[in-house]
């Protein structure tokens, strides 16, 4: 899947302007699928940029973080916690897209059920990458305007 992963000459522009340093600590599992198909995204993304510290912890292997980062009372991953440069926690996301949901949705309320084993299409995989972009700059914006991160850099 990792192949499969590639940035437009926008994306990575965006991903180089970055201005604070941000870690995302996720947590995943090698036998999850959600994982083997978004992981990669994220990966692409510290590989573009200095200001991304990124970490896997397999879920399995922590049960006190997978116990605190359960949503709906379910174990879901991939689950990123987005830390600024001091690692003060600002934000999480995970563990589908909507534009991940959304093909679920018309797969499994529909007639069709798929197995599981066939890649997402390009488009598909365009969207999501999209998506988890979004909220990386959605965080990287959080953390350039936050007035304490400000004071620090005199900005």
């Amino acid at each position: 899947m990792y192949d499969a992963v590639a940035l437009t000459p926008e994306q990575r522009a965006l991903l180089q302007g970055f201005q604070r340093d941000m870690y995302l600590l996720v947590l995943a599992g090698v036998w999850c699928g959600d994982c083997v198909n978004q992981c990669p995204i994220l990966q692409r993304f510290a590989e573009a940029t200095p200001r991304i510290g990124l970490r896997f912890l397999d879920r399995d292997e922590h049960p006190d973080v997978r116990e605190l980062l359960s949503i709906n009372r379910g174990y879901r991953i991939p689950m990123v916690v987005f830390l600024s440069e001091d690692f003060v926690e600002v934000a999480r996301y995970g563990e589908r897209t909507l534009s991940l949901y959304r093909q679920m949705a018309a797969d499994r309320l529909g007639p069709a059920c798929p197995v599981g084993v066939v890649p997402p299409g390009e488009d598909l995989l365009r969207r999501v990458v999209q998506e988890w972009l979004n909220e990386v700059e959605r965080v990287q914006l959080l953390l350039r305007l936050s007035p304490r991160l400000r004071l620090v850099h005199g900005d």
